[in-house]
């Protein structure tokens, strides 16, 4: 289950042949990817499923719901008979299952935003460039960059901050809290540091070094389509002379 993270994708033909070899599924956590492209078209179409959210914070949002892209329609029946109880007909049951289904207005709230979506993804690419300008340079700080992408979909920003930055990425986060600004330590605690996962022997950090590694680096700053340059110019600002 690899994860399109920041809506970079994955290494898509390296875990392909993992999959090959080991005669194993692939189902892509894509809940970040809505909109990414590479040089052959949409990352989705990679692996045996790709599962988007679009859940409130997501770049496209139905306020709460996602959708599960398939490669054919027999698996398209299976899920859909999985989201609604089993159900083929009024009266027929054919397997156990969930209440997974969107509801209508969810539905029309996704649909009134894909007639705004390429006006948004154009503001956020001009929000990631003035960002990438304003923090180049800036020793400790170092912006995520792409993975193969064609065509991005500016979900989030978010930078790493190192030992030699001036302030730990947590003094950092405090600080532009009491400014007003609320970036995000994404992800933060890792989930094999959570009490009903640390005790696990996979949860152990010798076994995570780089997880752990990036975790206590990363910072997301704010970014959505109506951020206006002037808040950008602030959050960079700070950064570049937080004392």
């Amino acid at each position: 289950m690899p994860v399109h993270c920041y809506g970079h994708p994955c290494d898509v033909n390296g875990i392909q042949r993992i999959a090959d070899n080991y005669n194993l599924k692939i189902i892509y956590d894509a809940a970040h990817a809505f909109g990414v492209q590479d040089a052959g078209g949409s990352i989705l179409r990679y692996g045996d499923l790709s599962v988007l959210s679009f859940h409130a914070t997501k770049v496209f949002n139905t306020f709460e719901g996602g959708a599960i892209i398939c490669p054919d329609e027999k698996t398209k029946v299976r899920i859909d008979q999985l989201k609604n109880f089993g159900h083929v007909g009024e009266t027929t049951v054919v397997a156990p299952g969930i209440n997974g289904k969107m509801s209508e207005f969810n539905a029309a709230l996704g649909l009134l935003q894909l007639q705004h979506i390429d006006s948004a993804l154009a503001c956020r690419q001009k929000i990631d460039e003035a960002y990438r300008l304003k923090l180049a340079g800036i020793p400790g700080i170092s912006c995520i960059q792409g993975s193969g992408e064609c065509v991005a979909n500016y979900a989030y920003f978010p930078i790493l901050v190192h030992e030699d930055y001036f302030l730990t990425r947590d003094t950092l986060y405090n600080l532009m809290k009491e400014k007003g600004i609320h970036p995000r330590r994404y992800f933060y605690p890792l989930i094999s540091q959570f009490p009903m996962y640390r005790g696990l022997s996979s949860a152990h950090p010798d076994n995570l070094p780089v997880a752990l590694d990036i975790s206590q680096k990363i910072l997301c700053l704010p970014i959505y389509p109506d951020l206006e340059m002037s808040v950008v110019d602030v959050i960079c600002q700070l950064i570049a002379n937080p004392c």
